[in-house]
């Protein structure tokens, strides 16, 4: 890895973390930026789970408040999002760089189009006072979530999001922290399945994951500047640039 790939790399960790903390998307920036320095893109994809994690842990942390009261009430979830995320990750282990390849610009069609559609498909707030475990359609509805998620991270929260609109009780701030912690057990599951397989960059991962650190930081100073379109707008753009490089390349 040289000078440049290791600037690039951490900008691109900044990059994530900011978009992440002011509209989300930073999978899509770390995943790119993989990519343009040449890391295959099975690592590439299972090295921005490792590097999105963090984020994911700080974001359940901040609604602590709110999850200490539905926890017990969401384990059956969590281990649902669980056994998805297995599925998932293993399915994406057991294809090659070559296979996955081909899929690539029609995951990021399809996750670019879901976070463009990102503040429309936000749930509407819902009587009720816990987060709870809804139905089996609910259920079901999580489990295909996870496995896109332990296969394809990126768009995994705008889709759970409004997933959980449709099937849970709650209002919007319940049902996002409960999306939190699902991307949790999501993530640290598709991790462990990485590693165990040995398709993480550590030291792309640990280059970025100080970027993402201090861009969430300084996401909080962006989001009181920048309107979150043009944010949203930079994250779609990143998006669909991806989808037409790896269209080019075949």
């Amino acid at each position: 890895m040289s000078v440049f790939d290791a600037i690039l790399l951490f900008l691109a960790g900044f990059l994530s973390g900011a978009a992440n903390a002011v509209a989300g998307g930073g999978t899509f920036i770390t995943f790119g930026a993989m990519t343009l320095v040449g890391v295959p893109p099975i690592v590439a994809n299972a090295t921005s789970s490792v590097t999105q994690f963090p984020g994911y842990i700080t974001s359940t942390l901040a609604y602590w408040a709110d999850i200490r009261h539905f926890w017990r009430g969401a384990l059956l979830l969590c281990l649902i999002s669980a056994v998805g995320a297995l599925a998932g990750a293993l399915i994406l282990l057991a294809l090659d760089n070559p296979s996955f390849r081909v899929l690539v610009p029609w995951l990021l069609l399809g996750a670019t189009a879901l976070f463009a559609a990102g503040p429309w498909l936000k749930p509407a707030p819902k009587p009720g006072h816990e987060a709870a475990v809804g139905s089996l359609a609910g259920s079901l509805a999580q489990f295909v979530t996870a496995i896109y998620g332990g296969f394809f991270g990126a768009g995994m929260g705008v889709m759970m999001l409004a997933t959980l609109g449709l099937t849970q009780a709650g209002d919007y701030h319940r049902l996002n922290a409960l999306k939190n912690m699902l991307a949790v057990v999501i993530a640290a599951v598709a991790i462990i399945v990485f590693v165990s397989g040995g398709v993480v960059a550590w030291p792309e991962a640990i280059v970025m994951i100080p970027g993402g650190a201090l861009g969430g930081y300084a996401g909080v100073w962006i989001a009181k500047r920048v309107p979150q379109n043009v944010v949203r707008g930079f994250v779609i753009a990143v998006g669909l640039f991806l989808a037409f490089y790896y269209f080019s390349k075949g």
